[in-house]
């Protein structure tokens, strides 16, 4: 089944980066650690520009990607290639979308992981939930690339593999597989320039902090709307092992009347969020299960609330942890 969350609207949820933990000492482990840092920093540090496909199943979506670091720090524009306008622009943490004509929303955020910078930056917590290791070489969009594989330890989250050009690091292609090892979702560049003269024309001055403010705030972004570092008194009791909590806060979302409870899970590649909000009695039928590639998203009521959880896990993974979730106070 398709979910109703779209793929801009999962890169604007909160991946947010992670917390460093100790230093790993197997020497092949650091060798492994080093390329990745090289892939991580990549995607933020490079100029490019390019198109890539995602696809999952007979799905194929294209879209057109430009990235500019500078003295001024990143600046990033994504354009969906197909059906009505779907754009992003990003300058530094300031987003700004668009679907059709209208401006969605404008917000300020922390970067969210997304193709081709789907790496953390905090790099530790990976080898304690995957096998990393460097698989092949071969050519993506006509560069020299190195894969590396992130085989997974149990079956409550995905294998990913990943091909990364062999100079920059830049990622130029990544599957997500399930224990069969069949490939449920991929996104891949078709054309890419690394370096070089890219169009900055697109790059457009900050609009002023008064107008900025009103719009976060009627989008439901603003500081108004969203307090960060709350202790709801809801806890998880069925998080795969090497999850961990990165953030738990009160936001509001669309037309909401009141605060969404959204608390942000990783094990250092995947993401899982969990939002509990009152039950209006509208969503029933979208409860249950849904899926898009690897993204699943399972919804219950729990008494006059909505349990929602959404990641990128299978789906056994999403109905744990919903069919865990409890309030055990402040």
């Amino acid at each position: 089944m398709r979910t109703n969350v779209s793929r801009p609207a999962i890169f604007l949820l909160a991946w947010l980066s992670l917390a460093a933990a100790e230093a790993v000492a197997d020497p092949l482990w650091q060798d492994d650690l080093n390329w990745l840092k090289t892939m991580a920093f990549a995607a933020h540090q490079t100029d490019y520009s390019g198109t890539f496909v995602y696809q999952y199943g007979n799905h194929v979506e294209s879209s057109r990607i430009t990235h500019i670091a500078d003295r001024d720090g990143e600046h990033g524009r994504l354009e969906g290639l197909e059906g009505v306008r779907r754009e992003i622009i990003r300058d530094n943490d300031q987003v700004r979308s668009f679907l059709g004509d209208s401006k969605v929303k404008s917000e300020e955020c922390h970067r969210g992981r997304e193709f081709p910078a789907l790496l953390p930056e905090q790099l530790s917590l990976l080898n304690e939930n995957y096998r990393v290791k460097q698989v092949a070489e071969g050519r993506v969009a006509g560069f020299h690339a190195h894969a590396v594989l992130f085989q997974a330890k149990d079956n409550l989250r995905y294998t990913h593999r990943m091909w990364a050009h062999s100079d920059s690091g830049l990622l130029l292609k990544a599957e997500v597989l399930d224990e069969r090892g069949r490939v449920i979702e991929q996104y891949a560049f078709t054309q890419l320039t690394i370096g070089g003269n890219i169009d900055r024309s697109w790059i457009a001055p900050a609009k002023p902090a008064g107008v900025s403010a009103v719009q976060k705030t009627h989008s439901g972004y603003g500081k108004k709307a969203q307090e960060s570092g709350v202790t709801s008194g809801w806890q998880v009791d069925l998080l795969p092992a090497g999850f961990k909590k990165i953030v738990e806060m009160r936001r509001r979302m669309g037309d909401k009347k009141e605060p969404v409870i959204h608390m942000v899970y990783s094990d250092g590649l995947a993401g899982i969020s969990v939002f509990i909000e009152a039950s209006d009695g509208e969503q029933d039928d979208n409860l249950g299960l849904s899926s898009q590639g690897a993204l699943q998203v399972y919804s219950k009521v729990v008494g006059d609330l909505l349990v929602r959880v959404v990641g990128e896990v299978p789906p056994r993974t999403v109905m744990q942890i919903a069919d865990s979730v409890r309030y055990v106070g402040k």
